[in-house]
């Protein structure tokens, strides 16, 4: 069986801990691990080979990740340049794999506590899917959710689905007994999928079919960019499982969350004796049932209750447990004052290595860079800004136009406006070094790339 991991999401819901180009599902928000690393796990006694459907900003990071893992399991990336929503991105995963072959769909961001019980589901969803059937996984709700869409059941058999209902109507759902949330995860053979979805809905089949044929098939699939954006965006829901006649549930209470906000991440996380989430450099004096997430900044409360608190290095959430539904909203204002800041945080991370975002105001941009050993920077130039380049730790291989040289710690370089230049690692030990910029324009988009060992554009 191959898994096929769904990457797909733009980071709203948690933010400011996930951002566009750092979404949740590759945040640490339990120890050391991601919920991407967590899906990897998960999974690994289930899996012969590993798909992950993935945004090409976020390909190398999803490298490194499964690659801390040290997984056994073969794997290969699907890079899509844009989203268009899961049935496009299950079509293309299918498309690649053999029709004969039970696929498992699962996406990168949910938390399953009950491992026995999740393999018990799958090993049913895997004998029903190799009944040539289209098997979705309904989860057991214990509250009257109003997020979530629901599946009416009838033992294995599909006999609605619902979309999200209102409050009165899901406290009805929940006394009946036959109602699971939709959970978003699928299984059946590829070329069962592919026939219903060419059936039901055609246009989607042939855009996706004509995308994958013209996708680059090198280390990963690379799917053009203008082929992307001829598929139709849909959700595999309305695009097939809503409208085939082979569709079947799989009941399961296996401990799931898909963690969609921060009263969510709430209830998965461990608390004190008075309901506060645990949390390094925090004190809590009377204070009872918060949830606190920081990161160095000591973080104090006294005698408040049912409250959220975020601090990351550039922005602080407040609100109310019961009210982080809005943090979706609230992207949408802060997007209006400075976009970069729901994009990225003030570290980014990259093929090569990460940068930091040490001081930013109008004229000057001041940031910690470190590149991994191997690392290599696309040789580029900027329109609007010159840089200075001081090495800290580490030695530094410098391309400026036609002359190379290397920098030892405490020297520094200046490369002009407009002049080609590359940064390169060839040593066995990270590189870090300080890089000030000075110009009329920072932004992150003046990068004009002549060479890059990534494939970026």
């Amino acid at each position: 069986m191959q898994v096929v991991i769904l990457c797909g999401g733009s980071g709203t819901r948690l933010w400011p801990i996930s951002r566009t180009l750092f979404p949740k599902q590759f945040c640490q928000l339990f120890g050391d691990e991601s919920l991407f690393q967590k899906t990897i796990k998960r999974n690994i006694n289930l899996a012969d080979s590993f798909s992950v459907v993935i945004n090409q900003e976020q390909y190398f990071m999803g490298l490194d990740q499964i690659e801390q893992i040290k997984t056994n399991r073969p794997y290969h990336f699907v890079l899509e340049p844009i989203g268009r929503n899961t049935a496009p991105a299950i079509a293309i995963a299918a498309l690649a794999a053999k029709p004969d072959e039970v696929i498992l769909v699962v996406p990168s961001d949910h938390l399953i506590e009950k491992q026995a019980d999740y393999e018990l589901a799958i090993k049913k969803a895997i004998e029903l899917a190799q009944n040539d059937k289209l098997v979705t996984f309904g989860i057991k709700p214990d509250y009257a959710e109003t997020g979530y869409g629901y599946i009416e059941a009838n033992g294995h058999d599909v006999k609605s689905f619902k979309e999200k209902p209102d409050t009165k109507t899901a406290e009805g759902y929940l006394a009946a007994g036959n109602f699971f949330w939709n959970s978003g995860m699928f299984c059946f053979k590829a070329g069962v999928f592919l026939s219903e979805l060419k059936k039901h809905t055609p246009d989607i089949y042939e855009s996706s079919l004509k995308a994958f044929n013209a996708a680059r098939k090198d280390s990963v699939f690379r799917i053009n960019m203008e082929d992307m954006k001829e598929i139709r965006s849909e959700s595999i829901d309305y695009a097939v499982m809503e409208k085939s006649t082979l569709v079947k549930v799989v009941p399961a209470d296996i401990g799931w969350s898909d963690l969609g906000s921060f009263d969510s991440l709430y209830d998965a996380l461990p608390k004190d004796l008075s309901g506060n989430t645990k949390s390094e450099n925090v004190i809590h004096l009377g204070s009872r049932n918060n949830l606190i997430i920081g990161g160095k900044r000591l973080i104090s409360t006294i005698d408040v209750e049912d409250l959220i608190i975020v601090d990351t290095t550039d922005a602080i959430v407040i609100a109310k447990k019961g009210s982080t539904q809005k943090v979706k909203e609230l992207v949408s204002e802060v997007k209006k004052l400075n976009i970069e800041m729901t994009n990225v945080h003030t570290t980014a991370h990259r093929p090569w290595g990460t940068y930091t975002i040490l001081e930013q105001n109008p004229g000057y941009k001041v940031k910690q860079i470190t590149v991994r050993p191997g690392g290599k920077l696309s040789l580029q130039f900027h329109h609007h800004r010159s840089e200075h380049w001081i090495v800290v730790s580490g030695i530094a291989t410098i391309t400026i136009d036609d002359k190379v040289f290397e920098l030892k710690p405490n020297e520094s370089t200046y490369i002009p406006k407009e002049a080609k230049h590359r940064l390169f690692n060839n040593h066995k030990e990270n590189l870090i070094l300080i890089e000030a910029q000075v110009g009329s324009y920072l932004g992150e988009d003046d990068i004009v790339r002549f060479q890059d060992d990534y494939k970026r554009n």
